[in-house]
């Protein structure tokens, strides 16, 4: 594997890579303190990878009654964002981009004079924002057709730090059909862990929809030999509303528990969303 690359991308935003991670930061804030942010910031990039890899063993077993004792600080936080789901199936693995995007955040403002800042790891991001200011954001629905399904404006006041995208047609492995959970959360990690486990729960069973054990799929995948969904055909509105409302009912029940605070979910061209009076509102874009 090569090592780590970094390029300067339109507007002065930065580009990060090694391996799997990919990120894109933007700072706003005085040139030289955005200068200096940038700096810090790939500084503690340039090990992150190698830091992980070393304990990839811990982060693929499923958490149980034990919090698992990670090492480095991008494993802790992915332990900690999983920790408060332990009664289901999950592994670390399922808050690793989210917690890299917290981690290099935290890297890029510590010590700066930043108006705001963000990182986003492949879609999974991690924000920050000085008083009376705000992000505003699009949800991409269906993710064949990168099309904007819903917008939504993330204010310093909200409880909301992290955004994150789950589904089968992503990066990762989904056990529901989700084609987007898009989750906001007090942290990336959070959002990341949360995210999957909604996205998870949205699913049903139909002939239309093909699933493999993980491992067939990819080999070193952290699901083992459960059935990973590989492909969803055109599926009947009453398999779409039922998918949709059991995920639906795993939101809200993370939402209760303040384990997220507000989700969007969407699957062939119909959509659900948390969204309550007093949070963040989505409103849909088309």
């Amino acid at each position: 594997m090569s090592g780590p690359v970094r390029a300067t991308l339109s507007g002065g935003r930065q580009h990060f890579q090694h391996g799997p991670i990919d990120l894109v930061i933007e700072a706003w804030g005085a040139p030289a303190e955005v200068a200096a942010a940038y700096e810090q910031a790939w500084r503690a990039f340039q090990p992150a990878l190698e830091t992980l890899v070393a304990e990839l063993a811990l982060l693929r077993a499923p958490v149980g009654s034990v919090v698992p004792l990670a090492r480095g600080p991008v494993a802790q936080r992915m332990v900690a964002a999983v920790w408060r789901h332990r009664g289901v199936f999950v592994t670390p693995m399922a808050a690793v981009a989210g917690a890299v995007a917290d981690e290099m955040l935290e890297a890029l403002c510590a010590g700066r004079r930043l108006d705001k800042a963000y990182v986003n790891d492949g879609g999974d991001i991690a924000l920050f924002l000085q008083p009376r200011r705000h992000f505003d954001a699009g949800i991409v629905a269906e993710p064949q057709r990168a099309a904007l399904g819903a917008t939504f404006r993330v204010r310093w006041q909200d409880p909301v730090r992290g955004i994150a995208t789950s589904g089968w047609r992503g990066r990762s492995q989904s056990l529901g059909i989700a084609d987007a959970v898009t989750v906001l959360a007090a942290s990336a990690a959070q959002a990341d862990a949360a995210a999957t486990l909604v996205a998870n729960a949205l699913n049903v069973e139909h002939p239309a929809i093909r699933r493999l054990p993980a491992r067939e799929v990819k080999e070193d995948s952290d699901l083992g030999e459960r059935l990973v969904t590989v492909g969803v055909g055109l599926l009947p509105p009453e398999a779409i509303e039922a998918a949709l409302d059991a995920g639906l009912r795993e939101a809200r029940s993370m939402q209760r528990r303040r384990l997220l605070a507000e989700a969007f979910l969407s699957l062939q061209g119909s959509a659900r969303t948390t969204a309550s009076p007093g949070l963040l509102r989505f409103t849909k874009s088309r």
